[in-house]
């Protein structure tokens, strides 16, 4: 795959290390979601520094407990809002949670692949009205897999109608040939943080090697 500006694939080695963990058909549902919240927790690391700038303001000091003062520092944008897919997404919000600001908005967004036409059904959507002083800055959509692409640019296209100019749209896995679409589809305002690109689908559109239905592995529903 090219290389695309808007693309930040993480090289990370603990973060390789535990996605091959989390392909392993040994692996229980127990520990699918640990390692799904481990591997979260540093793709929100690598995320947030994507998505935020640190300022400092002189203006306004802080005192440490020995009496010293310091430039208390602010997140920008100010208005974020973290947006699972459902259901796997449930599984890598608790860990983006735990970084992003207090007061962070999550919305949620349900969507499935049609498996005729691998065509991406919305089946539950609880955006909110507008507010009256705008949008949300940035939102973070958070997916485990990406194989078609199909899926993403629904979840992307859903919430650029709804008002919101930047995203950052998270995987712990992507297909080389999903990734690249999307990336080209929406090159402007939307990055993509992803864990590991694997190399291809397979006839049926699954992404291989994969990991497996991530909604079944974490919620042993099969």
């Amino acid at each position: 795959m090219s290389k695309l500006p808007n693309v930040h694939a993480s090289t990370h080695p603990v973060i390789a290390s535990k996605i091959a963990e989390l392909r392993s058909a040994g692996s229980d549902s127990r520990a699918v979601r640990i390692l799904t919240d481990e591997i979260s927790t540093l793709l929100a690391y690598e995320a947030t520094a994507l998505g935020f700038s640190a300022e400092r303001d002189s203006s306004d000091r802080g005192t440490t407990p020995k009496g010293h003062t310091y430039d208390k520092v602010e997140l920008n944008p100010q208005r974020p809002c973290l947006v699972p897919v459902l259901r796997s997404g449930l599984g890598m919000q608790s860990s983006f949670l735990a970084l992003l600001p207090v007061g962070t908005e999550v919305h949620h967004l349900g969507l499935f692949r049609e498996e005729a036409t691998l065509a991406a059904v919305e089946y539950y959507n609880r955006l909110p009205s507008m507010r009256a002083d705008g949008p949300v800055d940035l939102a973070f959509i958070l997916d485990p897999i990406v194989a078609t692409g199909n899926t993403a640019t629904a979840a992307i296209q859903i919430l650029q109608e709804w008002g919101i100019s930047r995203i950052v749209f998270c995987c712990i896995i992507a297909s080389e040939q999903g990734l690249e679409r999307i990336a080209k589809v929406w090159p402007e305002g939307t990055q993509f943080v992803v864990g590991q690109i694997d190399p291809g689908l397979d006839d049926k559109g699954y992404i291989l090697p994969g990991m497996g239905d991530m909604g079944d592995r974490l919620y042993h529903t099969k």
